[in-house]
């Protein structure tokens, strides 16, 4: 994995997005849109508000700003934006917690019956 940092794009910013409208149209044209946008590393669509909750990437505050101000803010359906600096990455790419678990075997899920 490339340490974002060491190719100029250390500045990391979580960008919460309210949709103004939610019809099928709408959401499939921003998260087409979305996902032309180099910037973002992971882009999640959630039950409640907001509705997207996106991890983004660049170099410093400034290119956030234009980031922001001419793609994120531009894309279709977007209602509202709030963005959260992230100052400290604490866990990531865990992988997933299968197998036992403090001294506990996790339930195994069920086969289906034919």
């Amino acid at each position: 994995m490339v340490d974002p940092a060491a190719v100029g794009l250390g500045f990391e910013v979580l960008v919460n997005v309210t949709m103004e409208r939610e019809d099928s149209a709408t959401i499939g044209e921003f998260e087409t849109a979305l996902a032309a946008v180099r910037e973002v590393r992971h882009a999640e669509r959630l039950f409640g508000d907001p509705d997207y909750l996106l991890r983004v990437v660049t170099a410093d505050l400034a290119g956030y700003a234009v980031l922001r101000d001419e793609k994120l803010a531009t894309l279709p359906g977007v209602q509202r934006m709030t963005s959260t600096i992230v100052m400290k990455r604490i866990v990531e790419d865990r992988p997933l917690p299968v197998g036992p678990v403090h001294g506990t075997v996790r339930a195994r899920p069920r086969r289906r019956q034919p």
